[in-house]
C-alpha cells in the first residue's frame, strides 16, 4: 500500500513539476532509430546478451530485446547502444 502511494506521489510531482518522469520515478528512457538501432538509459545491468536477444534489468522487472545480427557498440553503468535488426522489446514485470 505504501508502495503505490509512493508511486502516485510521485507522478504528482512530475506532474506538477513539469519534470522529466525518467528521471523522477526511475523509469528507462528507450530511444530507436528505426529497427537498426536502440538506445537504453537508466537500466540496472545487463543480464543476457547474444546475437538474437539482449534482456536488462531495471527498477522494476526486466527489458527484453529480440532480432538479429545484435552488436552492442556502446555500454555504460547505465547506458547501451545496440545495433541489429529489431523486432521486438517487451517489458516483463517481475
Amino acid at each position: 500500500m505504501v508502495k503505490k502511494w509512493r508511486q502516485k506521489m510521485k507522478r504528482w510531482i512530475t506532474d506538477k513539476l513539469e519534470l522529466p518522469a525518467d528521471i523522477v520515478m526511475d523509469l528507462p528512457r528507450i530511444t530507436m532509430v528505426g529497427q537498426i538501432h536502440i538506445y537504453i538509459e537508466n537500466h540496472r545491468g545487463l543480464l543476457t546478451f547474444s546475437d538474437k536477444e539482449l534482456r536488462l534489468l531495471l527498477k522494476q522487472g526486466q527489458l527484453l530485446v529480440r532480432g538479429e545480427k545484435f552488436v552492442i557498440k556502446t555500454i555504460l553503468p547505465e547506458e547501451i547502444l545496440l545495433e541489429g535488426k529489431i523486432n521486438q522489446v517487451i517489458y516483463i514485470d517481475e
